[in-house]
């Protein structure tokens, strides 16, 4: 059984007349794998990462995730799902930029019932796998852009969420730099994580285990 399923997805929009983001959409992953999206721009890729995020319902199909239909539970359920299952990357990485290392970390722990010194020395911790446990008090604009994806990596991770979901988390960032981030998602994968990332560097194709391909809202390879 795979870890995620999805089956026949349509994201429809009406503009006028219907667009399809994504056309009758099928795909499963298994539990571990690190996964690439590739694809043109405007091609569904990150419409894609929204509906597995549980972000943006389908107009159509199904998405089912350690056997849950994520789509038939309800907005607190989906909420509490996210919280348990998945971490996000975004490629701006959207840090709070009057907020500390450490406490960007500590975001998604906000509504976790914990002290808040737990929440400290488990965003601490979550900081010092990524390589970043002497720099949990600087400001994001004190760090570089390497350091800037770490700490959004750091803030994935801090729930403990089996899935992470990236969207071009190297496109901000030079080439070394990008490679940086890329072995730490390799090391995170290899601890067990299952990665999803939305890339549009073909260099990290030889990083992952499976591309897969969009073109107009269709897998096609």
């Amino acid at each position: 059984m795979s870890f995620i399923t999805v089956n026949n997805v349509s994201k429809i929009y009406e503009a006028g007349n219907k667009v399809y983001a994504l056309e009758n959409v099928s795909l499963t992953v298994d539990e571990g794998e690190f996964v690439a999206i590739m694809g043109p721009s405007g091609s569904g890729k990150s419409t894609l990462l929204s509906i597995l995020g549980v972000l943006n319902p389908p107009t159509t199909g199904t998405v089912i995730v350690d056997d849950i239909n994520v789509f038939d539970l309800s907005n607190e359920k989906q909420a509490d799902f996210r919280r348990e299952y998945l971490g996000f990357v975004f490629q701006q990485f959207q840090l709070i930029p009057y907020l500390t290392a450490v406490e960007n970390v500590m975001l998604p722990l906000a509504v976790t019932p914990m002290s808040k010194k737990d929440k400290f020395l488990q965003a601490e911790k979550a900081l010092e796998k990524v390589g970043l446990g002497q720099k949990l008090h600087r400001l994001p604009h004190q760090l570089s852009g390497g350091e800037q994806g770490r700490v959004a990596i750091a803030r994935a991770i801090v729930n403990q969420p089996p899935i992470i979901l990236a969207d071009e988390p190297t496109g901000s960032l030079d080439s070394a730099t990008g490679l940086e981030i890329i072995q730490l998602f390799k090391e995170l994968n290899k601890g067990g994580h299952t990665i999803l990332m939305v890339t549009h560097n073909v260099e990290n194709r030889k990083h992952v285990q499976r591309t897969i391909f969009i073109r107009d809202g269709k897998i096609v390879s």
